[in-house]
């Protein structure tokens, strides 16, 4: 392929907006076509840079419409589906899984059908490739000296979003193997990194510092997690698609297992800082215990755990390194450094997407 017309579903998201981002700056000469749906984790400021760019298009759009899809990939020549979209809050899922059903597995299946009508049916001749990025939730829950989640390892969900990523897969390897779909898989670990939305842990953290709210940490906070900077998983992806084999499964991972005690405690050391630093923070944020010369850490506070919450996750990413040469590229305390630089200079981003109703839910959630 001279030039790669890449499909983008939930490019508006986080992860998929870092994609979208990292693909034009590497790729000049690629197409990237995003359609997302705009629900509230999807923010299309998140793409704002990529607007002005002639070989970007926004596409305002829900995956469950197939016969939308089945146009965009015959009308713009999609010969790549980069496959991001999905509803990816565990609480959520566990208060609402409807959602989850409907874009993770429904939605999936209508990306497939209409990626199998254009591209096999129709016997186009362009070459493509479908690649769909899942998570290590799909493997369940480590004990503290478990291995690392391999990608032979059985899957055992135990969320309804774990569970709907995990049936999403299996469509994904079965129209591989039944119809010659040209299918890759990716299961990350954690990410995090610029535009996530708030109510995942590390944004959570740092603008409640930032507010002065308190800093809810489930159970005992000694549940683990291997956490991958956004950036390091963009790269991931990329080497799978241009190097990995078609049909196979490789696990992205960040080697970064953390605590989600120690993750809270090591942004509260460096917001402390940051604001011991620059005293204009100060002024900005009034209500941080950071701007009165208290440690940011008073604001910590343990709430009832959430149900099945799983207790560990780690990515074993031997076969990712092997194979494709991939070595992630930012340490947790580097990556995580970067991120919070990226929320102290892009408040305007946050606040936007904290409206009303997001508040509400927020408050609910975690208390005030």
């Amino acid at each position: 392929m001279t030039q790669t017309t890449l499909l983008v579903t939930g490019g508006a998201g986080f992860i998929g907006a870092n994609f979208v981002h990292y693909w034009l700056e590497k790729y000049p000469t690629d197409r990237v076509v995003v359609l997302d749906a705009l629900t509230y984790a999807g923010n299309r400021t998140s793409l704002s840079s990529a607007e002005d760019n002639p070989n970007f298009r926004f596409v305002h759009g829900n995956i469950l419409d197939i016969d939308l899809v089945d146009d965009l990939l015959r009308g713009e020549q999609i010969n790549t589906i980069v496959h991001f979209a999905a509803e990816s809050h565990v609480d959520r899922s566990i208060t609402g899984p409807d959602a989850f059903i409907d874009t993770n597995v429904v939605g999936t299946h209508a990306l497939l059908k209409a990626a199998k009508s254009v591209w096999l049916n129709g016997r186009s001749t362009l070459p493509h490739r479908f690649h769909h990025v899942s998570t290590d939730e799909v493997y369940g829950s480590l004990g503290p000296d478990d291995p690392a989640f391999a990608e032979d390892t059985p899957y055992a969900p135990n969320s309804p979003y774990s569970a709907s990523k995990a049936a999403s897969d299996h469509l994904v390897r079965a129209y591989h193997h039944t119809y010659g779909l040209q299918v890759t898989t990716s299961n990350c670990s954690n990410n995090y990194g610029p535009y996530q939305f708030p109510e995942k842990l590390i944004p959570l953290v740092v603008l409640n510092i930032l507010h002065g709210k308190s800093l809810p940490i489930y159970g005992d906070g000694k549940n683990i997690r291997d956490w991958l900077y956004v950036e390091d998983h963009c790269r991931g992806i990329d080497l799978v698609m241009k190097k990995g084999t078609v049909g196979e499964v490789y696990n992205i991972g960040g080697n970064n297992e953390w605590t989600n005690l120690d993750i809270v405690t090591l942004i509260c050391r460096l917001l402390d800082e940051a604001f011991a630093k620059d005293q204009i923070l100060s002024q900005r944020f009034p209500s941080s215990p950071s701007s009165a010369g208290q440690k940011a850490s008073s604001l910590i506070t343990f709430v009832k755990d959430r149900p099945g919450h799983d207790r560990r996750y780690a990515i074993d990413a031997t076969k990712c390194r092997a194979k494709l040469g991939y070595v992630p590229q930012e340490s947790f305390e580097t990556g995580i450094r970067k991120t919070i630089t990226w929320m102290l200079n892009n408040e305007a981003w946050w606040r936007a997407v904290m409206d009303g109703s997001y508040r509400e839910w927020l408050d609910k959630q975690y208390g005030g």
